[in-house]
């Protein structure tokens, strides 16, 4: 499998603290049965701005120290970055980073509120040749209230991320609500854990991808844990 969205490298967001904790949870990961993993650190105006080249040299440094240890991981650089209307700036000052260098970014929207710049931000991606893929969807309240909300970001080109978490509860039961809903009517392009800590939501993944396909069936979830994941990492073009 491949994780898409991970918090993973040490002391630049809410995720990991220590390089310590770091390889802990790249063993974790491993034996859950990840092969690659995307670096989103969190990018978010006047709280985390780490550089974009800090992050990647901390991927490069990451990855040799996996590979002395035979852990048999890969890493990639990437963000998951809150959207501002000044997304457009950012990009062009080099200040943001797509996924694993790719045409897919991944965007992050406000938990409880909605916003009346989005289609504007969204447009400028899509004229760059970006995809944009929302991070978890089904935390945010405006789906929780109207998950069909997410066709709308579907139909504007739109690819939705959900948790491994959510299917168990890790973000209430309104978010356990909204992708079981997201799952069944076919609305999930891929499965990510978010992970930021050890001992947490890499263990449990065997756990929600018995829930998962459930929902989904074997195909399904192949798709959205490691065949769309794929395309990513291949920079492939995305075919509705």
């Amino acid at each position: 499998m491949i994780d898409i969205h991970t918090h993973l490298i040490p002391n630049v967001d809410d995720g990991s603290k220590d390089l310590e904790t770091t390889l802990e949870i790249f063993k974790e990961a491993k034996e859950a049965g990840f092969t690659d993993i995307i670096l989103t650190s969190h990018y978010m105006t006047d709280y985390y701005e780490t550089k974009a080249d800090e992050l990647i040299s901390w991927k490069d440094k990451l990855q040799e120290i996996i590979e002395e240890k035979n852990m048999g991981l890969k890493l990639y650089s990437g963000m998951e970055i809150y959207i501002t209307e000044e997304l457009d700036k950012l990009m062009k000052d080099g200040k943001l980073l797509t996924l694993a260098n790719s045409k897919y970014i991944l965007i992050e929207l406000p938990m409880v509120t909605n916003i009346n710049y989005f289609d504007y931000i969204h447009y400028f991606f899509d004229t760059i040749g970006i995809k944009v893929i929302i991070a978890h969807p089904e935390r945010y309240k405006i789906v929780q209230e109207n998950p069909d909300i997410v066709n709308e970001y579907i139909e504007k080109g739109c690819l939705m991320q959900c948790n491994y978490g959510s299917i168990l509860g890790s973000y209430g039961k309104h978010a356990k609500k909204a992708v079981k809903y997201l799952l069944k009517k076919n609305l999930v392009h891929f499965i990510a854990t978010d992970c930021h800590n050890k001992g947490g939501l890499y263990l449990r993944v065997p756990e929600a991808l018995k829930k998962i396909k459930k929902i989904v069936g074997e195909d399904k979830l192949y798709e959205i844990t490691t065949l769309n994941q794929q395309k990513i990492l291949n920079n492939e073009e995305w075919e509705d």
